[in-house]
């Protein structure tokens, strides 16, 4: 599987200098199969320029994967240029409390006066499946899924293909115990002996403590614990303060890198960013 990072930053979407090597877009991956089936984590801003990609490419079959359903995860949804074709067919995948279904969160965010075109209007075949824990499959490949410890619930998704596997959990909150949510070793044995992992690291210890715990996110240190833990490859740290900038990350990157080596694992850790590509297999 190919995997490319199109947004990863959180809350909301930035710009300005200070963003430019890891980019200002909200969550969204793009998973490229073996058999070339393409699965979307997630509908955030990223999701913008990766259906412009789609698009010239020609695309026309697409599986998502929508964690949960805060803004900065579906804003992008109404952008995304595909649904606005009648040859398009998307087959989504989630599960949530805060609304009945994820079909009727993506109706909220489109419709008036919020949105012109109503979700009803689109031109795309839309087909969704509500799989709420447990494991299922998308685009022909094996699916898990674990619930996240994070405001109004969601899920995060651990996908296989031929012996490798991603571990994609962009919002959860370690320290903190939400409803629904699960302990650090319940994270660790879903993530045991992934080549991948990608998990929310948004915070110093210092924020942490002083304003953010229960707001469901993560110290990024915590974070690299985990990884070390759950023995992953390669550890990819996740939603983006929309107030940190470039070198900041840089600088929070490489000490999540130290501490990974001071606990004895070989894990490259390192900070998402848009354009992002990693292959495996």
């Amino acid at each position: 599987m190919k995997i490319t990072v199109w947004g990863a930053r959180g809350s909301i979407s930035v710009s300005g200098p200070q963003y430019l090597r890891y980019g200002g877009d909200t969550t969204c991956i793009e998973i490229e199969t073996a058999d070339g089936e393409i699965i979307i984590l997630d509908a955030g801003t990223g999701l913008r320029a990766l259906g412009n990609k789609l698009l010239a490419e020609k695309r026309k079959v697409f599986h998502f994967l929508v964690t949960h359903a805060h803004w900065d995860h579906i804003l992008g949804f109404p952008f995304f240029k595909p649904i606005y074709r009648k040859d398009t067919t998307m087959y989504i995948h989630g599960c949530t409390s805060a609304q009945s279904t994820v079909a009727a969160i993506l109706r909220e965010t489109m419709h008036a006066p919020f949105f012109p075109v109503d979700l009803r209007m689109v031109a795309a075949g839309l087909n969704f499946s509500h799989e709420c824990g447990g494991e299922f499959e998308v685009a022909g490949l094996r699916c898990e899924s674990i619930p996240i410890n994070h405001p109004n619930h969601g899920y995060g998704f651990r996908l296989y293909e031929g012996g490798r596997s991603v571990v994609l959990i962009p919002d959860n909150e370690l320290g903190f115990q939400h409803p629904q949510g699960l302990r650090f070793d319940d994270y660790a044995r879903f993530s045991a002996g992934a080549d991948i992992l990608f998990h929310d690291a948004e915070y110093t210890p210092a924020e942490y403590e002083r304003y953010s715990r229960g707001w469901g996110h993560t110290i990024c240190g915590e974070t690299v614990k985990l990884g070390v833990k759950a023995e992953v490859g390669r550890i990819v740290l996740w939603h983006l303060n929309q107030d940190r900038t470039d070198d900041q990350l840089d600088e929070m990157g490489r000490a999540g890198q130290g501490m990974a080596k001071e606990l004895g694992s070989e894990a490259g850790v390192e900070y998402a960013r848009t354009g992002l590509e990693i292959t495996l297999g």
